[in-house]
């Protein structure tokens, strides 16, 4: 199996720019990027990341805002807030070297079992099993695994299973090789394909064809609506901002200002009154949609136009900023993008 795996890598291996230089830094940058982002959206980030931040150092020492606008659009913030105090505990008790060991690499904030094996057996040949859900998958259908793939019952299982033919030489490759399958071959969603993948000849899954039924996994629970008005207020080259509170969903982050509900337009000037600005102008922004993990937000929006006569003083957590500001230095979530594009036209009038 090992050999077979391995010959189908170097024959058909996808080039991604993390794997040319698989340094552990670049392996750990790639794999907090990947969490539940595709591939083809995380190398740009990547690329434009590494410009930047070229390292552990600069990683520790970059200010947060500047950390948050590279991050921009990949969603889960505090992913990359935890990579940065896990550089700040490299640098301090590491002498700014990632550790080799997974059990060490486990003590760093951000950093878990899958991604800690990622790194020692990708960047240091470390003979371990990194299996997420795409090495689940393809262990379920190996062995025609008919339970519930997310439980810790059957993590300990894939994880001996693939471990029994991690080679000593190429863990890493061997690692990168399954998760390859998983990815172009054991599909997560619709048929797998089966005729081009290495293992079909020994996958009992397909022996059986089972391939509709397994891997079987709990079904999600629904997620839950929110309704929400979005408001863009601009004062000629200002916009106004609000910044979320340290805990929670979207912890920390600047938004535009929003309410609970769908308000009718003249709702949503006596939301812009209670400001205190004088409304000059006031038009549908359009509606949009955003998907987090548990819940949805259903939003309409609207862009106001107020008079210059902004009041002296806002409430707390609110403030004008250019609009130039906001597109070069400030993040905004993926969930306020369809409005955040609007701003970018108003620059040219």
């Amino acid at each position: 199996m090992t050999g077979l795996l391995l010959d189908w890598y170097d024959a058909h291996r996808r080039f991604l720019p993390w794997r040319e230089d698989p340094t552990p830094y670049h392996v750990w940058v790639s794999e907090i990027m990947l969490q539940q982002t595709r591939v083809d959206t995380v190398i740009p980030y990547y690329e434009r990341f590494m410009k930047e931040l070229p390292d552990v150092r600069t990683l520790a020492e970059v200010p947060e805002e500047r950390l948050l606008k590279l991050w921009e659009g990949l969603g889960y913030y505090s992913r990359v807030r935890n990579m940065q105090k896990a550089a700040i505990q490299i640098m301090q008790d590491h002498n700014g070297v990632i550790p080799s060991d997974p059990a060490r690499l486990e003590k760093l904030s951000g950093i878990g079992a899958y991604t800690a094996a990622a790194i020692a057996s990708i960047a240091y040949q470390v003979r371990i099993p990194s299996v997420d859900g795409n090495l689940l998958r393809v262990y379920a259908r190996l062995a025609a695994y008919r339970e519930d793939i997310r439980t810790a019952a059957a993590k300990k299982l894939a994880e001996n299973a693939f471990l029994s033919v991690l080679p000593k030489d190429r863990p890493g490759d061997m690692n990168q090789a399954l998760m390859d399958i998983g990815a172009t071959i054991c599909l997560p969603n619709g048929a797998p394909l089966c005729n081009d993948c290495p293992f079909a000849g020994f996958c009992e899954t397909k022996k059986k064809g089972l391939q509709d039924e397994i891997p079987k996994a709990r079904e999600k629970s629904e997620k839950l609506v929110d309704h929400k008005t979005v408001f863009l207020i601009l004062a000629d080259d200002l916009v106004l901002l609000h910044r979320r509170d340290r805990k929670g969903l979207l912890a920390g982050l600047y938004e535009f200002p929003n309410t609970e509900g769908t308000l009718k337009k003249e709702e949503a000037v006596r939301y812009c009154s209670s400001f205190g600005f004088d409304v000059s102008d006031i038009k549908p922004a359009g509606p949009a949609r955003h998907v987090f993990s548990h819940r949805i937000w259903e939003m309409t929006g609207y862009e106001v136009r107020i008079l210059n006569s902004i009041p002296p003083v806002l409430p707390e957590g609110y403030l004008f900023v250019p609009i130039r500001t906001l597109i070069d230095e400030i993040a905004i979530p993926a969930a306020f993008f369809a409005y955040s594009r609007l701003i970018i036209p108003v620059l040219s009038e």
